[in-house]
């Protein structure tokens, strides 16, 4: 199965923090056959896209509404104008590690899932 492992990393590997890379590799080269299609049906999230939210619609918390962090959504929506803008800009160079950091454990919570109904 390294096969599949090595043709999901080379295709996602910019979705993912470098650090995290090769014990996904080795957790994805774990998988049998039957658990393949559970990861391949993950969307993961684009860091470049959530950037592009970041800076066009920070201010809304468009961007961590894009990376499922409803949370931190509504309370940038709610206090962006509060720090006078200060939260969206510091999120420019943040939301990218922030998106890669949730694929990441949007993957390992299927790859928990695959192994427990093994």
């Amino acid at each position: 199965m390294s096969t599949f492992s090595d043709s999901y990393i080379a295709a996602n590997a910019s979705n993912f923090p470098a650090e995290a890379i090769p014990a996904l590799r080795q957790s994805l080269e774990a998988l049998d056959e039957s658990q393949v299609s559970s990861i391949l049906a993950i969307e993961l999230k684009n860091p470049t896209t959530a950037l592009i939210f970041s800076i066009l619609l920070g201010n809304l918390g468009a961007d961590r509404f894009y990376i499922e962090q409803i949370g931190l959504g509504i309370a940038k929506l709610c206090l962006a104008w509060l720090t006078v803008g200060i939260w969206p800009l510091i999120d420019w160079f943040l939301i990218m590690g922030a998106t890669k950091r949730a694929n990441l454990e949007r993957i390992n919570m299927a790859l928990m899932a695959a192994s427990y109904y093994q």
